[in-house]
C-alpha cells in the first residue's frame, strides 16, 4: 500500500502542501516556494563570489571583471533552478522525484580555489574539472544499485549528524553579520538575528493551519524590514541597496546566462585537475545521500528506495556538469532546504518548483537577483539555526534504528572523533600529504566522518564472539 503522502492527486488542493504529489493552488504554492529560495539565496551564491573573485584567467595574472562575476552569479541561479526541476520532474533516470532543492556547493571551495588560482590552468581549467568531475559523479550515481549495500545505516547516519554539526558555525556566522565581515558579533547583527528567531518562534505557534509552515518566511521578510529601518534611519549599516543599481549598470535589467563556450573562456580538460575534484565529488555524493535519506526518513517517514538514491545522485553530478557548461561551480542537494522540508513537513514538489521557477526568473533579471542577494545574514542566519539543527535530529533519530551494540559504538565513535577532530586541530593534520587532501579532510567533517564510518562498517565484523570466561 502507497504511503498516503506520495498517492497521486488530481484535484487542486490546499492539503496537497503535505503531499509529494498533487497541484497547490498558486497562492499557497509561490510563498512556500519563495521561502525555499530565500532560505538558500545568499548561500547559493557566496561560493561563486568566493572562488570566481580569485579565479586567474588562464596563462594570465588577470582576474574575470566585475561585469563577468556578476554574470555567473546570475547562472549560478540559472543552474541551481534547472537542477531542482530535474531532482523534482526527472528525466530518464536523472532525478529523484523528491522534494530537493539544488544549490552551489561550498564542499569544493579549497579545491576549485587551488585549480583556479594556478595560471596554468586558471579559471578555464576550474570549469573544463567541473564539467567532467560533474560527469563522472552522475555516473556513479546511476550505478548506485552495485555499491548501495556498502552504504549501512549506521554510515548514513553518520552522515547526516555530520551534515547537521559542520552547518551550526555557518547559521552562527550568518547570525553574527557573515564569515570575514569588520564587524562581527555587533549588537545590530546579534539583535536582528535574534529577532527573525524570536518572529520564527512565534509565527510558528501562533499562525493556524497551512501558514505556520512559512513561519521562515515571515521571519525573513520581519527581519529584513527592522534591516532596512536600521539603515534607513542611520542606526545601523545593514543592507547595501547599491549592488541593484550597480547590477543594473553592469548587467542590464533582462539577460539570458551565457554558456561559458561563448564567453572567450573555452574550457580546459587538464587530468590532474580533475583527479583533484574527482575525490571531493565523491564526498559530494556522500553529503547527498545523507541529504537524501534525510528527506525520506524525515519528511515521509520512510526508507529510501534504491532509485532515489541514484536519480538524485544523477542530478548531483550532471546538474553540477550544466553548471559547468555555464561557467558556474558544481550543485548539491542544499542541506538548509533539507532541513526546511524536514521542519514543515512541506513535501509538495509543485510547490518546491514554484520556488525552483523564481529562481530561473531571478536569473533572467539580474537586478531581482540582487534584491535577494541584499538579505542581511544576521537574518538568514536567526532563519537558519533551526533549521540546520533539525537535520542533526533527523540523523539522531536514524541512528536510534541501528543496533546498538559494541560493534555500532566503535563505528559512531571513531567516526565523530576523527572526522570532526580533524576540523579542530591547531595546524594542518595532513601536512605531510598533498595540499588537495587537507582541503578535503581538515575543513570537512563530512568527508572525515563518512570515510571513517564507511572504512569501519566494512572492516569490523558484525558479530563479536563472547569469549567464555573459564
Amino acid at each position: 500500500m502507497k504511503n498516503s503522502k506520495e498517492e497521486k492527486i488530481t484535484e487542486v488542493c490546499v492539503d496537497n502542501i503535505y503531499k509529494l504529489n498533487g497541484r497547490v493552488p498558486l497562492t499557497k504554492a509561490i510563498p512556500f516556494g519563495l521561502q525555499h529560495v530565500l532560505a538558500m539565496f545568499v548561500a547559493n551564491l557566496a561560493p561563486v563570489l568566493i572562488v570566481c573573485s580569485a579565479a586567474l584567467i588562464q596563462g594570465t595574472q588577470n582576474h574575470l571583471s566585475s561585469a563577468e562575476v556578476t554574470q555567473l552569479l546570475q547562472c549560478a541561479m540559472f543552474a541551481a533552478g534547472i537542477g531542482t526541476c530535474l531532482q523534482l520532474y526527472p528525466i530518464w533516470k536523472i532525478g529523484s522525484k523528491l522534494p530537493i532543492v539544488m544549490g552551489v556547493s561550498f564542499t569544493f571551495l579549497g579545491s576549485l580555489l587551488i585549480i583556479c588560482t594556478n595560471p596554468k590552468l586558471g579559471y578555464e581549467g576550474m570549469v573544463g574539472a567541473v564539467i567532467a568531475g560533474g560527469i563522472f559523479e552522475g555516473l556513479v550515481g546511476l550505478s548506485a544499485r552495485y555499491w548501495k549495500r556498502f552504504l549501512t545505516p549506521v554510515v548514513s547516519a553518520c552522515v547526516v549528524i555530520a551534515i547537521g554539526l559542520s552547518l551550526l558555525s555557518v547559521g552562527m556566522d550568518s547570525w553574527g553579520g557573515g564569515t570575514g565581515v569588520s564587524d562581527f558579533g555587533a549588537w545590530y547583527h546579534l539583535f536582528v538575528g535574534s529577532f527573525t528567531l524570536i518572529v520564527c518562534l512565534v509565527s510558528r505557534y501562533l499562525l493556524k493551519g497551512v501558514y505556520k509552515n512559512l513561519n521562515i518566511l515571515v521571519g525573513l521578510i520581519f527581519g529584513y524590514l527592522l534591516s532596512v529601518i536600521f539603515t534607513v534611519a542611520k542606526i545601523a549599516p545593514m543592507i547595501d541597496f547599491s549592488g541593484i543599481t550597480k547590477t543594473i549598470q553592469e548587467v542590464g535589467v533582462f539577460s539570458l546566462p551565457k554558456l561559458v563556450f561563448f564567453t572567450g573562456h573555452t574550457p580546459i580538460f587538464d587530468l590532474g585537475a580533475f583527479f583533484t575534484i574527482a575525490i571531493v565529488f565523491l564526498v559530494s555524493a556522500a553529503e547527498t545521500t545523507g541529504a537524501t535519506t534525510a528527506v525520506c526518513t524525515g519528511a515521509l517517514d520512510r526508507d529510501i528506495k534504491i532509485e532515489e538514491l541514484q536519480g538524485s545522485l544523477a542530478v548531483d553530478g550532471f546538474s553540477s556538469a550544466i553548471s559547468g557548461c555555464f561557467g558556474c561551480l558544481p550543485l548539491t542537494s542544499f542541506s538548509q532546504n533539507v532541513g526546511l522540508v524536514t521542519m514543515t513537513k512541506v513535501i509538495n514538489r509543485f510547490t518546491i518548483l514554484m520556488g525552483a521557477l523564481i529562481l530561473i526568473l531571478a536569473s533572467l533579471f539580474p537586478p531581482l537577483g540582487a534584491f535577494f542577494n541584499s538579505l542581511p545574514q544576521s537574518v538568514l542566519g536567526g532563519c537558519t539555526v533551526m533549521m540546520f539543527g533539525s537535520i542533526m535530529y533527523e540523523g539522531i533519530k536514524m541512528l536510534k534504528q541501528c543496533k546498538f551494540d559494541d560493534r555500532t559504538m566503535i563505528i559512531v565513535s571513531l567516526a565523530f572523533c576523527i572526522g570532526v577532530g580533524l576540523t579542530q586541530t591547531s595546524g594542518n593534520f595532513f601536512a605531510a600529504f598533498p595540499k588537495a587532501v587537507g582541503d578535503v579532510f581538515n575543513g570537512n567533517a563530512v568527508a572525515g566522518v563518512f570515510v571513517v564510518s564507511l572504512i569501519l562498517s566494512l572492516v569490523l565484523p558484525k558479530k563479536k564472539e563472547q569469549e567464555e570466561l573459564s
